[in-house]
């Protein structure tokens, strides 16, 4: 048992609910957490486990109602000594702790920050009022503080608004903000989930050093265990409210004793074989009633051998290109005159040349900011290119008309990354997915339209009970499971997954990974697979290209790409792929 002097934070028996329209919802239940000085602890877990609720009762952030807090204390030492109930404190008395004493890091720093202020002088307001320092001395500190976490330029970064700077960038002012009256808690929620796995590694790098500097104590939260691994001692599992597992990061990792941490180990896409499906939480457990399965796993780990991803190859590759991208040159407009004529152009896709065969899943991997996503949108003309060649079956796209297009886009879709800002949010899915199928002409009629609608939310493992539903009443995955039905439709031949499972959950990115090679299996579709996650990209696709400033660095053959990359770029991207130990 830990010593009580120890002890920074001790929540005991916590229970939260949550009112809903469909009745009393558990948000945590009977939780108990200890935190000592200077110590690291990540909680993980899905959506919906508790894990974000359990942070902002630490900070008073909860909104009360719909938040119920049922029973528990949260004690926490004070700089003075102090032990408080942080439960038990009034909105004033909390105010002075948090960012003072309790500071928080959330995941969307364009949220967080305030967007008509400059950057600086939103961290400079913290320090004056818990600080007690002048505007000028404020401004100092500020920018000490903008270079201890490395952001460049900290003077201009200063004067900047949070649209001018990158999402790296911002979240780093963020950090800056967090530490600048030297909390003793830091909590840390979901602080990397939306960044490139270069910039995730700097930050987790920046994050342990500024901890082991100022001695804080961190709640890490997060669903990706590969980022546990990397910056926590000791680790919590949540599901449904629940702890399930608690115990030294290696130990669980290593020899993980309740399914449901089985399963979530087991869902990342391992960079090391290639498995024909990817396993699921509800391999593990009965997802429908939340209860475990004692018995053996249900699923079983069959691979790919390299000699049926031969045979594969040899199939589709000995055929003639569906697409042909030849010096294929996309710009914006970086500055304009008083006029609004352009002066300066930046090259977002610059000469960019490929093939993309009939059959195969092309991966397309890179930096944010490295032409990727503006690739993906030139080829389907929603942004036209400045120069180059796209060949699709031996037509020219360049050259249609755009009546010409509109009939073609049926053949080439795109799944985009936020399925809730693709979808209407006053269609029914139901009408959502039989709208493209009338403006196309496909089906005999409303009737004929409903029964095909029904039949591809089955397919997608929705149901016919689902077709009434509004988008905001689905979760993430069944959004996107419903933007997956909606390409289908159409009956396209060509689709791009623009960074389609990047916001989403491993299970239920792994589910959703699963259905696309199914789909890809049995329509015989061509992906064009879009991610700044290589173990993601490498688990799908059949050759992969590498991007970095609008040029291609190196393209190949996935598994070669990855085991032996000739570029600097790809091996640095390689590296930054976190590991569960």
């Amino acid at each position: 048992m830990h010593n009580d002097k120890d002890i920074l934070l001790n929540i005991k028996d916590l229970s939260i609910d949550f009112r809903t329209e469909d009745g009393i919802r558990t948000g945590v239940k009977k939780l108990d957490l200890q935190l000592k000085k200077g110590e690291v602890v990540g909680i993980v877990g899905e959506s919906g486990s508790g894990k974000s609720v359990s942070s902002l009762s630490v900070m008073g952030l909860l909104p009360v109602p719909p938040a119920i807090i049922r029973s528990g204390e949260i004690r926490f030492e004070t700089k003075a000594g102090e032990k408080v109930d942080l439960l038990s404190l009034g909105e004033k008395q909390m105010q002075e702790l948090r960012g003072n004493e309790i500071a928080m890091i959330f995941q969307e720093p364009m949220t967080s920050l305030n967007p008509v202020k400059r950057c600086g002088e939103q961290v400079a307001e913290a320090l004056i009022l818990h600080k007690n320092l002048s505007r000028k001395e404020a401004k100092e500190k500020t920018i000490a503080l903008f270079e201890e976490v490395m952001l460049p330029r900290p003077q201009e970064i200063y004067n900047s608004y949070p649209h001018q700077i990158s999402g790296g960038q911002k979240q780093r002012v963020m950090i800056a903000m967090a530490i600048s009256c030297e909390p003793s808690l830091l909590i840390a929620d979901e602080p990397t989930t939306a960044l490139d796995v270069t910039i995730q590694k700097t930050i987790l790098e920046l994050l342990l050093k500024l901890q082991k500097k100022y001695g804080m104590s961190v709640i890490f939260i997060t669903h990706d265990l590969g980022v546990i691994a990397q910056i926590a001692r000791r680790v919590v599992v949540m599901y449904r409210g629940n702890v399930m597992e608690e115990g030294d990061v290696e130990q669980i990792f290593k020899n993980p004793q309740h399914p449901y941490t089985q399963g979530l180990i087991a869902c990342r896409p391992p960079v090391d074989k290639r498995y024909k499906r990817l396993p699921v939480i509800a391999d593990f457990i009965d997802g429908e009633k939340g209860v475990f399965d004692s018995r053996e796993t249900k699923f079983r780990f069959e691979e790919i051998t390299p000699e049926q991803r031969k045979a594969y190859h040899q199939k589709i590759y000995s055929q003639e290109p569906v697409m042909k991208i030849e010096n294929l040159t996309t710009e914006y407009v970086q500055k304009r005159n008083l006029l609004g004529k352009p002066l300066s152009f930046v090259k977002a896709v610059d000469t960019v040349s490929f093939d993309i065969y009939k059959g195969e899943t092309l991966g397309l991997v890179g930096e944010s900011g490295c032409g990727k996503t503006t690739l993906g949108r030139t080829i389907l003309r929603m942004t036209e290119a400045r120069s180059g060649k796209i060949i699709y079956k031996g037509r020219s796209l360049n050259e249609l008309s755009n009546s010409q297009m509109k009939a073609l886009r049926k053949e080439i879709q795109i799944i985009f990354q936020d399925p809730y800002s693709s979808l209407n949010p006053r269609l029914t899915i139901g009408r959502a997915i039989m709208e493209p199928m009338a403006v196309h002409g496909i089906g005999k009629g409303k009737h004929d339209r409903q029964r095909r609608t029904v039949e591809l939310l089955e397919r997608v493992g929705l149901g016919e009970e689902h077709f009434n539903r509004y988008p905001h009443e689905f979760s993430g995955g069944q959004r996107q499971r419903v933007v997956v039905a909606r390409t289908l439709a159409l009956k396209p031949e060509l689709i791009i997954c623009d960074e389609s499972v990047s916001a989403l959950d491993v299970s239920v990115q792994a589910q959703v990974l699963n259905l696309l090679n199914e789909l890809k299996e049995d329509f015989g579709f061509t992906y064009v697979f879009i991610s700044h996650d290589l173990s993601v990209v490498k688990f799908m696709s059949d050759r992969i290209i590498v991007m970095r400033e609008g040029k291609i660095v190196e393209a190949g053959d996935a598994d070669e790409i990855y085991y032996r990359p000739k570029d600097e770029y790809t091996k640095k991207l390689i590296d930054a792929i976190p590991e569960v130990v």
